[in-house]
């Protein structure tokens, strides 16, 4: 089976404009949270070895280094999210003739949408993981590279959003209530501190004259 990673940018679109109900929105907020992470890994490369930019260079070495490992699990989870709605669809076509096949269909629902709750929220925690980057590489990285770790930056904060709503629209499903209050509050945290660094993105973002 191909992976969504592997496909054409072309090929990865059109899977997602096709009446498929997936890949969507999950798959695509990890898409961008790597695009983003790539992005803060480019301006930083940018930055290291450009003598005006010494004092940055360990810095921003820092910020490469951590991108691009964040980069490679967003990837993983594009596929991940895909597939943790289809792990749904099949449980919900399991049979529910008699009392034992409803327990174990319950049982695989459950599970699933366990599943298709916590994808998501791994990808909005290292969204974030690279969107904390993302005030160090505006500030100190290239300033030619400016408007690109701008860029970097609103793709993560997109794929946080875009992440937690797919965790939120799940919750009703999860019937351990602790659990789904447990989602809730940290999908409460990464939202707090998304903005908080997009605070600090977009006030470096003005000083370049990139936003009014």
């Amino acid at each position: 089976m191909t992976q969504l990673v592997d496909l054409t940018v072309q090929g990865f679109t059109a899977a997602l404009a096709s009446d498929a109900p997936a890949p969507g929105g999950g798959s695509s907020a990890a898409a961008a949270g790597a695009a983003g992470a790539a992005l803060l890994g480019m301006v930083a490369r940018l930055t290291v070895g450009k003598e005006k930019y010494r004092t940055a260079w360990e810095e921003m070495g820092t910020v490469a280094h951590h991108a691009d490992d964040i980069r490679k699990r967003l990837l993983e989870l594009v596929d991940e999210d895909t597939r943790a709605f289809d792990a749904i669809v099949a449980a919900r076509k399991l049979p529910k003739e008699t009392p034992d096949q409803k327990a174990a269909r319950l049982k695989a629902i459950d599970a699933a949408t366990l599943l298709a709750t916590t994808v998501p929220m791994q990808t909005a925690s290292f969204a974030v993981k690279a969107l904390s980057l993302a005030p160090t590489a505006a500030e100190k990285g290239n300033p030619n590279a400016a408007s690109d770790a701008f860029v970097g930056a609103l793709l993560l904060a997109a794929a946080v959003e875009g992440a937690l709503a797919n965790v939120r629209i799940n919750l009703p499903g999860i019937s351990d209530e602790a659990m789904s209050v447990g989602f809730r509050q940290d999908a409460e945290d990464l939202a707090k501190r998304m903005a908080e660094a997009m605070v600090e993105v977009r006030k470096t973002a003005k000083a370049r004259g990139l936003t009014e």
